[in-house]
């Protein structure tokens, strides 16, 4: 099998625009993501200006681009200002302010706009189960599943995945996307809860693409090389 054979599509997250132009051509890659923390990470200090060169580069493919005001209303209007950049967008709006409050309103409202939505940060299967009970059934939308930092907490989180799945199953245009990814090894794991899609670091894209095809024996040499050469760049002796 090859990675592009996979069912569950592939998207590079990130907030490097070269990075942007180099993936963009390549047929693993489905789609773009970013955040502010990635942005701010990047330097990005001009954020339209940045949203419309990405837009330029990754030609047509989806991107989410994250609305980043804390005040509901005003997510309403920067998230309409950012949908109507491109029909490729999905805007992401966090399942909640910093405060805890709610945005299953503004997820609900701007779906039956036909907004495609990506709504993040989410963790629990109440809140899916809230966000399936907004979402326009005639709109595509995007449920970001944080399984990464789920697992971080000693938690399965294949299994929270499984059932993000299961419950988005009765609404066939949501698609659930497994985020914050922490090792290539996830893409599989995606691939077998069922999720739609993944978002992947560039860098661990890179590994990827040796899936299904590295033999091990030879990984093996090639690691004992790596330690060899090392100890022998820094003249260890006993």
């Amino acid at each position: 099998m090859k990675l592009e054979e996979l069912k569950v599509k592939i998207y590079s997250d990130g907030a490097d625009l070269d990075s942007f132009s180099t993936l963009c051509n390549n047929p693993i890659i489905k789609g773009f993501t970013t955040n502010p923390t990635l942005m701010r990470k990047a330097g990005i200090q001009d954020y339209a200006g940045f949203a419309h060169e990405a837009l330029k580069i990754v030609k047509g493919k989806p991107i989410s681009l994250e609305v980043f005001t804390d005040e509901l209303d005003e997510m309403l209007i920067q998230a309409r200002t950012i949908a109507s950049w491109g029909d490729n967008i999905n805007v992401k709006i966090p399942v909640s302010n910093s405060k805890g409050e709610s945005t299953y309103d503004i997820v609900g409202q701007l779906s039956s706009e036909g907004i495609i939505v990506n709504i993040t940060a989410v963790f629990t299967d109440d809140q899916i189960k809230n966000l399936v009970g907004v979402l326009d059934k005639d709109c595509p939308a995007i449920i970001s599943v944080f399984a990464g930092r789920i697992a971080d907490t000693g938690r399965d989180a294949i299994s929270y995945m499984k059932s993000a799945v299961m419950i988005a199953s009765s609404s066939p245009k949501i698609d659930i996307l497994w985020a914050s990814t922490r090792e290539p090894f996830n893409i599989i794991e995606a691939e077998r809860a069922g999720c739609h899609i993944i978002t992947v670091p560039p860098d661990m894209i890179k590994k990827a693409e040796s899936f299904f095809n590295k033999d091990l024996e030879q990984f093996s040499v090639e690691t004992v090389k790596m330690f060899y050469d090392d100890a022998v760049s820094s003249g260890y002796i006993i």
